[in-house]
């Protein structure tokens, strides 16, 4: 199977200190306190781009940790969040390596989750100083949840709250579910080629195969509405990117070439990944879960988030797979904006 041919597929599957070294706006700020800005920044050794907007910078900050690895999310944050604008400044990473913040990891560059979060801390520390505040809320997808999770788990005391979309839990659990669920999708089908095909499959993916098997497994899942719920393909996604004034072509060849390598790179960690035995936290944790989820298993999140301790919520969105904060965006933008008045609340008590 070539890559070109599934990688938008694959978009989806799932220096201490910074300087800032330029900002471009779109458009010009109309007020003082508005803000609309790309900037990119070093951290940590790496060039960073991060979309910073609000329509009053002394609203609270939401940092957006995207999916992937390497699949950035710009514009479909701009498209159907837009509205948490108006609550608050809503600072989206382009993580090392991926879209606007794409470079070519070199074969000694040894990177690992645990750079991710050192990413997410440092620019934290940046943002929390810049618009003097404490802390900020986190918002993460997919494998944005990984770094999300690790990073609440390592510096509580300058997160708010964490919302995750698309939580993984235990990345074999995830992946194996995964399979059953294409697996099973087309046993009833009856498509004896792609059963055959992925019964040849080792969903652990440990295989001198394991991208191509990934990739097939992944289109499977997509193909029968286990990742974008009722849709058999991510075109309406797509769209959104090829019409967005915040990418260019050349930020969309970015793209790709950062999604592959990042999940080259990043893959085989990933799949290691477990918070099986993690039962409470010093922040409030949001699960937001598509119930129709077979991406990432929504029923994966349930059983652990049945055994956590601290403060939490699951919130189920019945007509969503992977994607909730977009495909029922108006019912989680007013979940995040909810969580000011609890905010609110808990400083007053």
């Amino acid at each position: 199977m070539k890559i070109e041919s599934v990688l938008f597929l694959a978009l989806s599957i799932l220096m201490l200190g910074c300087t800032v070294m330029e900002s471009t706006s779109f458009p010009e700020e109309a007020h003082s306190k508005d803000i609309n800005v790309i900037e990119r920044i070093r951290i940590n050794g790496a060039e960073l781009h991060c979309s910073i907007k609000g329509e009053n910078t002394e609203n609270p900050l939401l940092l957006v940790l995207h999916g992937g690895p390497g699949d950035t999310s710009l514009p479909l944050v701009s498209r159907y969040n837009k509205e948490l604008e108006k609550y608050y400044t809503v600072v989206v990473l382009e993580q090392r390596g991926a879209g606007k913040s794409y470079y070519p990891f070199s074969e000694n560059e040894e990177l690992g989750i645990a750079d991710f979060v050192e990413d997410t801390y440092q620019l934290t520390l940046y943002l929390l100083e810049r618009f003097s505040k404490e802390k900020l809320t986190v918002t993460a997808h997919s494998w944005g949840s990984v770094i999300g999770m690790r990073f609440i788990l390592e510096h509580p005391e300058v997160v708010t709250a964490y919302v995750g979309c698309g939580q993984v839990i235990d990345m074999r659990q995830t992946t194996a579910a995964s399979y059953q669920f294409a697996l099973d999708r087309n046993t009833e089908q009856g498509n004896e080629r792609v059963v055959a095909r992925l019964e040849e499959i080792d969903c652990s993916y440990q295989g001198d195969d394991w991208l191509d098997d990934l990739l097939f497994v992944t289109r499977e899942v997509v193909r029968n509405g286990g990742s974008l719920y009722t849709k058999t393909s991510y075109n309406t996604f797509i769209w959104q990117f090829l019409v967005s004034r915040e990418y260019s072509f050349a930020d969309l060849i970015r793209r790709q070439k950062g999604s592959i390598q990042s999940i080259r790179q990043l893959w085989p960690e990933l799949m290691t990944v477990t918070f099986e035995g993690v039962d409470s936290f010093e922040v409030p944790v949001i699960f937001i879960e598509g119930r129709h989820d077979f991406h990432a298993s929504s029923a994966i999140v349930e059983r652990f988030y049945n055994n956590i301790r601290s403060e939490k919520q699951l919130l189920w969105f019945e007509e969503s797979a992977h994607f909730p904060q977009w495909t029922e965006c108006d019912k989680y933008n007013q979940i995040v904006i909810n969580l000011l008045s609890h905010d609110n609340s808990q400083s007053e008590t």
